[in-house]
């Protein structure tokens, strides 16, 4: 019989996605188009979430809401992306690329949470 060596073999946690939370509030930062754009498109959600939920609790209806919405969160990103992180929005695609991402991902979850919320709510 055979002696074998069995050789121990360490495998290290490795995920695909490394991201350093840090940079989120560093005007020095390095971005590229991909990575500010899943920014962008992430903090659309967390506003689209928070004010659908909201809208939804405090019974409003409305066109004036949706509009309230979107100047909300296109002031949100705007306001990121040139304030805090300072990019040059040319580098991106201009004003409109970067305030266009993760719009209708974000009007949906918006109004997904306005309406169920506002149903379970109130009726």
């Amino acid at each position: 019989m055979k002696d074998k060596s069995v050789k121990s073999v360490s495998h290290q946690h490795q995920t695909p996605f490394k991201f350093n939370f840090g940079k989120l509030f560093d005007p020095e930062a390095s971005w590229d188009k991909d990575q500010l754009g899943d920014v962008l498109h992430w903090i659309r959600q967390v506003v689209g979430l928070i004010c659908g939920l909201l809208w939804g609790f405090v019974p409003v209806v409305g066109a004036l809401w949706i509009v309230a919405f979107l100047v909300i969160s296109s002031g949100i990103v705007y306001g990121y992306y040139s304030v805090i992180l300072k990019v040059d929005e040319e580098e991106f695609g201009g004003h409109g690329a970067l305030l266009q991402e993760g719009l209708f991902a974000s009007i949906t979850l918006f109004l997904l949470a306005w309406i169920v919320v506002y149903s379970l709510a109130h009726f």
